[in-house]
């Protein structure tokens, strides 16, 4: 779909849809990630549901529909991609590179973006262990789990981190929480309270709604 047709707008509900898990999202979680009002993030799901690129379910949420998946699938390719270049050759720090990217995704015409693709070697995931989408929308899914879900005492290697807050990337760049970190759960504090773990040689905490972020292998 080529850059132009749809807005800037459109492209950050789809693309944080996908995010979201792209199958019965609750509009809140999109208004939330989006800074905007509940208002708002309904409105232009009925927009997007006129378009036929969403389908909302009364008390279930929002999924995309295949032209939607298509869409957002050609947004995040420019944008991850846009991760590698920054990352790789202009050396912008790994925790600021998702934030620079989208703003450089909606200006980026189909011909730069497969140039952009034959440049950087058509790599596979960007800088955060995500996949890439092909040309035609096709990625690999991540076959990992959320740190949060691992047991104790368990070795495990980050695959992924699936934040998007320059401030949450920060945190967890500062603790070593990066793709290829071998970790390990040391403790997991009872009623829902931080995991403690071992990031390298280093002991870490990490609070369970920050640790769903992390995907390990």
């Amino acid at each position: 779909m080529a850059v132009g047709q749809m807005s800037e707008s459109i492209e950050m509900y789809l693309k944080v849809m996908v995010e979201l898990g792209d199958r019965n999202v609750a509009i809140a979680r999109v208004a939330e990630r989006l800074s905007v009002t509940n208002v708002s993030a309904n409105e232009m799901m009925r927009r997007l549901g006129e378009q036929g690129l969403v389908t909302h379910t009364p008390y279930k949420g929002v999924s995309l529909t295949k032209k939607g998946r298509e869409a957002a699938s050609n947004v995040i390719r420019r944008q991850r991609l846009w991760e590698c270049f920054l990352y790789d050759h202009l050396n912008i720090e790994w925790a600021k590179v998702y934030e620079f990217a989208c703003s450089l995704e909606h200006a980026t015409a189909p011909e730069v973006t497969e140039a952009l693709a034959d440049f950087l070697h058509h790599p596979h995931t960007c800088p955060r262990g995500n996949p890439i989408p092909d040309a035609n929308g096709v990625f690999t899914p991540l076959r990992g789990r959320l740190l949060s879900e691992v047991g104790l005492g368990e070795d495990t290697t980050v695959l992924a981190v699936s934040a998007t807050a320059t401030d949450v990337l920060k945190y967890l760049q500062d603790k070593r929480i990066l793709p290829g970190q071998k970790i390990k759960v040391l403790e997991a504090a009872p009623l829902e309270g931080p995991l403690t773990v071992l990031a390298g040689a280093k002991e870490v905490m990490l609070g369970l709604s920050l640790a769903e972020f992390v995907i390990v292998e």
